[in-house]
């Protein structure tokens, strides 16, 4: 075991010399290979000066051509397309309280523009980079839902993404009430799962959770039914969902019978 020993210590026998040599030499080794660690860096840096430089400068161009970007074209956009929803968005909100004969007029002027303003599809093609045209594919979506475009509201509505928790499972289930509508019962039971996995919201899930309910049962698939409907009982027995279960669930039982 080392022992520890004052500076200018003096060996008192041959063993304690020994170990005193051994000590230094340890010493001057580790001392040399951090030397000659040092030369070997010096060496590689002059040898390679000129790569090491370029690499810096092209990561410093990079960096800048980024913050530039972010700067000079994304905010630009971003400030244009959310002053462009704005008259796309009162169309589309005058639209759902308006009366049955005016909604679909409305709900084009969303979609295609008025006054001089773009509309939804326009937004969404010419500032497609940022968050606003994204938004503008989901209002899009919805525009063509209400107004019976089906197809078009599944095309636009897959070109929605986000991580909102209320917004990506109403346009994952509306997605489900497009191909409803088409009469493909089985994708839309699938979409309507998706939308009730998405998030555990007393919002949407409970939504989500009686439309594969009920899908299920038209689709005569009685489990698959009990399994949604009774999650929807049990998980969110306060929404406005679960007053409605228990003809659903009734009705799913009875199927298994």
């Amino acid at each position: 075991m080392a022992t520890y020993k004052k500076r200018g210590y003096k060996p008192k026998n041959k063993e304690e010399r020994e170990e005193q040599v051994e000590d230094q030499s340890t010493t001057a080794e580790v001392f040399n290979s951090l030397d000659e660690g040092a030369n070997k860096t010096e060496e590689f840096v002059a040898k390679n000066q000129n790569i090491i430089l370029i690499v810096i400068g092209i990561i410093a161009v990079v960096v800048l051509g980024y913050l530039a970007y972010e700067r000079f074209v994304v905010a630009p956009n971003e400030e244009a397309a959310t002053n462009e929803m704005y008259q796309a968005q009162s169309y589309f909100d005058d639209a759902l309280i308006a009366p049955s004969t005016t909604k679909d007029s409305l709900f084009n002027l969303a979609l295609n523009g008025g006054e001089g303003k773009y509309g939804f599809l326009d937004i969404a093609d010419e500032y497609s980079s940022t968050d606003a045209g994204n938004l503008a594919n989901y209002y899009a979506g919805m525009a063509y839902l209400n107004t019976g475009k089906y197809k078009e509201a599944i095309s636009s509505l897959e070109d929605f993404s986000s991580d909102d928790l209320i917004l990506a499972p109403l346009a994952k289930g509306a997605i489900g009430d497009a191909f409803l509508q088409l009469d493909q019962t089985e994708e839309a039971l699938g979409y309507y799962e998706s939308a009730a996995k998405m998030n555990a919201n007393e919002f949407t899930a409970p939504k989500f959770l009686l439309k594969a309910g009920i899908t299920a049962i038209e689709l005569g698939k009685a489990d698959v039914a009990v399994k949604h409907l009774t999650e929807l009982k049990d998980k969110y027995e306060t929404s406005t969902e679960a007053s409605q279960v228990a003809v659903y669930l009734g009705q799913a039982k009875a199927m298994q019978n």
